[in-house]
């Protein structure tokens, strides 16, 4: 199985997908890690990607989905996955990709990333996040004003990990 944690910058993914993964001794990808340098530039000049910009992206993480579950590998992606095409392209295998929705309101997340550093994602871009998100409507969902702890126990008591 692999569980990709999605939502918006700033709604957690890495900080929850690193714990998640820890916790399950399962490995944690980052999505930003498969951004071709041009995408990471665009985004640290505050632009914001188009799906021409994205389909690099999806790719590689479509492949890196692939490669585990053809390996029997389970993981952890923390992955925006804000549009459901997005979605549906990167769960070809419904039953063994499982997303998970950070959920937030837009003034929590903004303040957390005005005092996040070392990212590429100003904070500026996160209107535009917003504006692209599609929500998902059939997927386990968990409001990111919870501790880490909560967020943690409650996907894996969903998901029926433990």
């Amino acid at each position: 199985m692999v569980i990709v944690l999605m939502g918006v910058s700033g709604s957690g993914k890495t900080t929850i997908g690193q714990l998640l993964a820890q916790r399950l001794s399962w490995t944690f990808y980052d999505g930003d890690d498969f951004h071709p340098p041009a995408n990471v530039e665009k985004m640290r000049n505050g632009i914001p990607l188009t799906d021409a910009d994205r389909e690099s992206w999806l790719t590689a993480l479509q492949q890196l989905l692939d490669s585990l579950l053809q390996n029997g590998r389970s993981a952890v992606l923390a992955c925006s996955a804000l549009k459901q095409s997005y979605r549906a392209r990167l769960q070809r295998h419904s039953e063994e990709v499982r997303f998970v929705y950070l959920k937030g309101d837009y003034d929590l997340i903004r303040q957390r990333l005005t005092t996040r550093h070392g990212h590429f994602m100003p904070a500026d871009l996160l209107r535009s996040q917003f504006a692209t998100l599609e929500e998902p409507q059939e997927v386990f969902t968990i409001d990111v004003a919870k501790s880490p702890e909560v967020i943690i126990n409650t996907i894996i008591a969903a998901l029926q990990l433990g």
